[in-house]
């Protein structure tokens, strides 16, 4: 049995059929706020926000309280407190937020060893086989919840269904600090009442061109002939979304997390005209690229480059290499070749970034002519002196600026997940 408040929230409130939904979501409440509060619990109930306020700083969290002004993640922080002008800011803690992450990944781990992390602050689990030892999936979940806060003074919401798309959909239904069953028999019931942006893989574009077919809701979609879906959106996402719509998605519970792709962007304190200027933060993002790829032991064959401009206007340009790469040079060479178009004319950059693409491991299989073996060999060299020495402890000229020059340009350095110790760039 469910209920529904006032807003969207939806909460499992008593016994429910639960036979045949082994997977769960667990998603931490507004996770890096929530740490911040159990050191300032004097900030409870007010809107809170974690992340810079120089330059162009962004918001990395925000409480229950601050999205009520329409504030959320990634939005700018210039643009939060416009928003939201009571609100208070505090700066991250990545590192306080890591622990409490392996704190809580390590209860889920000790329910079920079927535990796919999907970021800091949340994960499916599969609990099929916990049944004998720990109940069943809604027991479970009601453990986990329970568990994390009595152990960490955490919240977090719990979604239980067949799938993994069902459940995370849940998972965001309950929230905050609630628990939703969808019974397997009940799984279209529960979806086709919901906005097409309820689809995973839907964003804005996508959700513009099924509303201009009327389709609003994902039940609309479920009735839509795959044909015609095919025709707004292309033949693949048309079939994802079809057997989304159904409520179906075989994917497992994968427990060993393999990169997809692996990349950094920078977002500037004041725009970049100068090619010189542009080029040198391509080479730092491609070094650290590079070393990521290292220490993951993946080679890319793909390298991506983007570009925001001053108008907020974003272009990517990707190239296929002729053989897969960990070589940063190789990956600064191959994103150099599309930026002379995409700068210049007094065009200003506000965000640049590079990415690794169509990864493999390095060890399935070796080219037979390897033209960046001297280049990868001395990056490794590099990569064992930085592992001894520190970051730093080599860096080429490039990237050494005269002490007037010496402030970071940046206020951000994104990427897939922290940095990993390394060189900035080695030539």
């Amino acid at each position: 049995m469910s209920k529904q408040d006032g807003s969207s929230r939806q909460v499992t409130t008593g016994p429910v059929d639960d036979s045949a939904t082994p997977i769960l979501h667990v998603d931490m409440d507004a996770f890096f706020v929530s740490v911040e509060l159990l050191r300032r619990p004097d900030l409870r109930g007010r809107p809170v926000l974690v992340g810079g306020t120089a330059g162009r700083g962004v918001v990395a969290a925000a409480s229950y309280e601050a999205r009520r002004f329409g504030v959320n993640s990634a939005m700018p922080m210039s643009v939060a407190l416009q928003r939201c002008p009571n609100a208070i800011v505090l700066r991250g803690d990545y590192r306080r937020y890591t622990e409490y992450s392996e704190r809580v990944m390590t209860i889920f781990r000790e329910l079920t060893p079927l535990v796919e992390p999907l970021s800091i602050d949340e994960a499916f689990l599969d609990v099929s086989g916990a049944r004998r030892l720990h109940g069943s999936p809604a027991e479970i979940a009601w453990t986990i919840r329970r568990r994390v806060r009595d152990e960490t003074g955490l919240t977090c919401s719990v979604g239980v269904a067949a799938s993994k798309y069902v459940a995370k959909v849940a998972s965001s239904r309950a929230k905050p600090d609630g628990m939703l069953v969808v019974p397997a028999s009940e799984t279209t019931a529960f979806l086709h009442p919901l906005p097409v942006s309820a689809l995973w893989g839907v964003g804005r574009v996508t959700e513009e061109s099924l509303l201009k077919l009327g389709l609003r809701t994902v039940g609309d979609v479920a009735e839509m002939p795959e044909e015609a879906l095919t025709r707004a959106v292309g033949p693949a996402l048309a079939a994802r979304l079809s057997r989304l719509a159904q409520g179906i998605d075989p994917r497992d519970v994968e427990t060993r997390r393999v990169e997809k792709s692996i990349g950094h962007e920078t977002t500037f304190h004041h725009d970049l005209v100068a090619y010189d200027e542009i080029a040198r933060e391509l080479l730092r993002l491609a070094t650290d690229v590079g070393v990521r790829l290292r220490r993951a032991g993946m080679l890319a064959r793909t390298v991506t480059l983007k570009l925001r401009y001053g108008d907020f206007t974003t272009v990517t340009r990707s190239r296929t290499l002729a053989e897969p790469t960990d070589v940063a040079r190789r990956i600064y060479e191959e994103a150099l070749v599309p930026l002379g178009d995409l700068v210049g004319d007094g065009r200003r950059v506000r965000l640049i970034g590079v990415r690794a693409e169509h990864l493999r491991p390095a060890g399935d299989g070796a080219p037979l002519w390897d033209p960046d073996e001297e280049w990868r060999d001395a990056e490794r060299t590099i990569d064992e002196v930085v592992r001894r020495f520190g970051r730093g402890a080599v860096r080429p000229a490039a990237l050494v600026r005269p002490a007037a020059e010496s402030a970071a340009p940046t206020v951000r350095d994104a990427a897939d997940e922290e940095p990993p110790p390394g060189p900035r760039s080695f030539w």
